[in-house]
């Protein structure tokens, strides 16, 4: 490899990376700044705006709904349906793999109108509740996690490991739990990696199914649109910080594990 060459790929690196995180710095300097209006840079700092932040019962509110609902989503879907139809009914594979594409070719506008008719009375009225949100985050997410772990599952011979856990007295819900799960870290944890970061950041359907009345993270951002640019950026770097904070989390447990 040339010298141009060992110089080119890092120069490439560098310049992506510039482009990605300078309008995070952006935002982060100015969520700091005292004012910053007609000079290049900022007149003064400080912690107003994010002490101001996180002393507001709303936003401690909002995000910890944004978490609950996340986390509900992806313990709902990490392994039952999956593990369901890769042990007893392998021949609807081919029909999942059409109906995880669903979720992608209906716009969300579209679905939240449908849920909003469909669970807005009757026996199941769930329209203003988290339930409904946890609900469509599961079919919003099921495409993530049924790839990563359908693809594991292939790969551990799931029907030889529970037969062998079945001969040692397992039943199968503590074999499911017990000898295939732990096979199926890797792929779990990227699917709810991903899975989590999509979800804490969607807004259609958490402000029209659920809006002011089960507040999350990306409606109180809606919210605050009118108040103060540096609240607002002292927000976004906030959920920033905070969605990197549990996938470093994530991923020290899974070292661990390992």
């Amino acid at each position: 490899m040339s010298q141009a060459e060992l110089l080119w790929h890092p120069g490439v690196v560098a310049l992506l990376l510039v482009v990605l995180l300078l309008p995070l710095a952006a935002t982060l300097v100015y969520a700091l700044s005292t004012t910053w209006g007609a000079t290049i840079l900022p007149q003064g700092f400080q912690l107003k705006w994010f002490a101001d932040l996180w002393r507001d019962p709303r936003f401690l509110a909002a995000l910890g709904h944004s978490l609950l609902i996340c986390l509900g989503a992806l313990l709902l879907s990490v392994l039952p349906v999956i593990f369901v139809i890769a042990y007893y009914f392998p021949w609807l594979d081919g029909v999942m793999n059409i109906l995880i594409l669903l979720p992608f070719a209906v716009p969300p506008v579209v679905s939240s109108v449908g849920l909003l008719q469909l669970y807005s009375d009757g026996p199941l009225a769930l329209t203003g509740t988290p339930w409904i949100l946890v609900c469509c985050y599961f079919t919003l997410m099921l495409p993530f996690i049924y790839r990563a772990v359908n693809n594991n599952l292939q790969a551990i011979n799931l029907r030889d490991l529970m037969d062998a856990a079945h001969l040692l007295g397992a039943s199968t819900a503590q074999a499911a739990l017990l000898v295939i799960l732990p096979n199926l870290r890797k792929g779990c944890m990227i699917a709810m990696l991903l899975s989590f970061s999509f979800l804490i950041g969607e807004f259609v359907f958490a402000n029209l199914l659920v809006g002011n009345r089960y507040e999350t993270m990306q409606v109180y951002l809606y919210n605050m649109r009118n108040g103060s640019g540096h609240f607002t950026s002292a927000l976004v770097i906030s959920y920033f910080v905070v969605v990197l904070l549990l996938t470093l989390l994530a991923n020290a447990l899974g070292r661990e594990k390992e």
